[in-house]
């Protein structure tokens, strides 16, 4: 078996191996849309009996035990002739079931103010690429998936979220330091498109391609990042 992507087994499951594997190294040289997690029926570079999930950079008390259940859930629902949409479905309907009542998400979620929600789902801003028109924040990526959108994942801006305010980018707290400015460019890169009027999927796709340049040509991202900092 190759050294990567794996880095450890976590643990076995109703018949699947679950995998610690390293989600930067699968961005730069399999796919650069793998996420948080995965498994075959949407990633056919997963072998079929095994469950991946990236490694977390957060610190938090982790959501390891979230991305397995959905995955189980998901094949469960899968064999008993669901169809992929609607398998997704359900299993996002009870993740999100299972993240409201976890004592993390408990012992920040005490009210329904959409303005203390957002205070507590900041970090801290990254002032050097942030200006009076953009704010970039890293943000609690755990809480958005709980509080907001399950399938939140690396990063995202107001131009596609209803729920990040006006002229910010959030980029999640589980990416690592080291692939942050990929996730930025894209990001940026997207929302300048989105903001000509070009719509989300044809945005996204250009924006894929660009950080997957940018990660195989790593001298060029600071470059690439001014230049569509100016743009905003």
């Amino acid at each position: 078996m190759p050294i990567k992507p794996y880095i450890k087994k976590e643990t076995e499951i109703v018949g699947f191996v679950v995998w610690l594997v390293d989600g930067n190294y699968i961005r730069k040289n399999i796919d650069e849309e793998f996420t948080n997690f995965g498994q075959q029926y949407r990633f056919k570079f997963i072998p079929k009996k095994e469950l991946w999930i990236d490694k977390e950079h957060s610190g938090g008390e982790g959501e390891k035990n979230f991305y397995i259940s959905s995955m189980l859930n998901i094949e469960l629902l899968l064999s008993e002739g669901f169809n992929h949409k609607n398998a997704i479905k359900i299993a996002n309907r009870l993740e999100k079931r299972e993240r409201a009542t976890s004592n993390y998400f408990r012992s920040f979620f005490k009210s329904s103010s959409k303005k203390k929600d957002i205070e507590k789902i900041h970090k801290h801003l990254l002032k050097v690429y942030s200006n009076r028109k953009l704010k970039v924040w890293i943000v609690d990526g755990e809480l958005v998936r709980g509080r907001y959108f399950i399938d939140f994942t690396q990063g995202g801006h107001d131009k596609v979220y209803k729920f990040i305010p006006e002229n910010e980018i959030w980029i999640d707290d589980d990416i690592s330091q080291k692939e942050r400015k990929f996730i930025l460019l894209h990001e940026l890169h997207e929302r300048n498109l989105m903001k000509k009027g070009i719509s989300y999927d044809p945005a996204h796709r250009a924006s894929s391609a660009m950080e997957f340049y940018a990660r195989h040509h790593r001298r060029r991202v600071d470059g690439l990042i001014r230049k569509e900092l100016q743009k905003s």
